[in-house]
């Protein structure tokens, strides 16, 4: 059965993503400082491209995403631009939020019991 040309581009994005993954996650300091140096610019870049895409019209819909021409709906963002927003920023709450705990010393059992239950 032949494969079509987006299934290879997919296939070759979601591979090259998990390799940078894969990097970044093993990879000793130096490795992953050049990876970064290299990649960094190249994924945000292709992030911008894609939100330019998808950036709101005066009315404040997508004009990529919006599926009907007169939609009365309310201006809101599209769902690629909301996916962008809460993976970037999320994501980077949750690492600040561990980055913050790790370095909090461990409170004792009871005293951490008592923070918990407020």
């Amino acid at each position: 059965m032949p494969t079509s040309v987006f299934s290879q581009l997919d296939k070759s994005l979601h591979e090259h993503l998990s390799d940078l993954m894969r990097l970044a996650a093993k990879a000793d300091d130096r490795t992953a400082i050049g990876l970064a140096r290299a990649e960094l610019p190249r994924m945000v870049t292709a992030l911008k491209a894609l939100l330019d895409e998808h950036q709101p019209d005066e009315n404040g819909r997508c004009p990529t995403c919006r599926t009907r021409r007169f939609s009365r709906r309310l201006p809101s963002p599209c769902r690629a631009y909301l996916a962008a927003h809460l993976c970037l920023t999320i994501t980077r709450g949750e690492e600040q939020r561990a980055t913050r705990d790790e370095a909090t010393p461990a409170a004792p059992a009871g005293r951490r019991h008592l923070r918990s239950a407020g």
